[in-house]
């Protein structure tokens, strides 16, 4: 897919979510939540769309279950030109940010998952310094270096129907594991899911 396809994509995302004035729907985690741990895929999972993938669960209750991918990463993008496809004015901005898969749902509807030393319109903190943002304004803080310390975008996102994530865990299709803005956040994608799974074997 070419940039500028991409670029649309993301572009018509954001701009759906921003005139329906959606936000995240972020439950607050409690202690039977899986909110704010790793979902990692066994080699016991035979879907391709998620073989080796590392989730980022930022929803978890009785009616469902929402994550997003954190270890496929695929392009990067000028922040000026998201922005001014947006109409928000990339003038003042600089830099690139990384697209991630975040999963096979709504893949044109972008999140971004950062750090708690930011926060805008629509944040919703998570657990262990981590939150998650889908207003696009926190992109002209990351363009201007005054945005989070550590930020991940991520297009789509892997959603669950209330007890099927569950009900996929118990098939052993899935592993959970602690979360750490060092894993979520680090560069090194093609070591997350082996971090992840090592972090298992220490929990066991």
């Amino acid at each position: 897919m070419s940039l500028g396809a991409i670029v649309g994509i993301l572009v018509l995302g954001w701009a759906v979510s921003l005139a329906n004035g959606e936000k995240v729907a972020v439950a607050r985690p409690d202690a039977a939540s899986l909110a704010g741990q790793l979902l990692v895929a066994t080699p016991e999972m035979n879907d391709p769309r998620f073989t080796h993938t590392v989730i980022y669960m930022i929803h978890h209750d009785p009616d469902g279950a929402m994550g997003l991918v954190v270890n496929r990463p695929f392009k990067e993008v000028p922040i000026a030109l998201l922005m001014d496809r947006l109409g928000m004015g990339g003038h003042g901005v600089g830099g690139v940010i990384r697209l991630h898969y975040g999963g096979p749902v709504e893949p044109g509807r972008a999140f971004i998952l950062h750090t708690t030393d930011y926060a805008t319109e629509g944040t919703q903190v998570i657990r262990g310094g981590i939150a998650v943002t889908g207003h696009p304004e926190i992109l002209r803080a990351i363009g201007a270096g005054k945005g989070p310390r550590r930020a991940l975008l991520a297009l789509g996102y892997a959603g669950w129907a209330p007890g099927q994530l569950e009900s996929e865990i118990r098939a052993g299709v899935w592993v959970t594991v602690p979360a750490d803005p060092a894993l979520v956040f680090g560069d090194n994608y093609n070591e997350k899911w082996e971090r992840a799974m090592a972090r298992r074997k220490i929990d066991l």
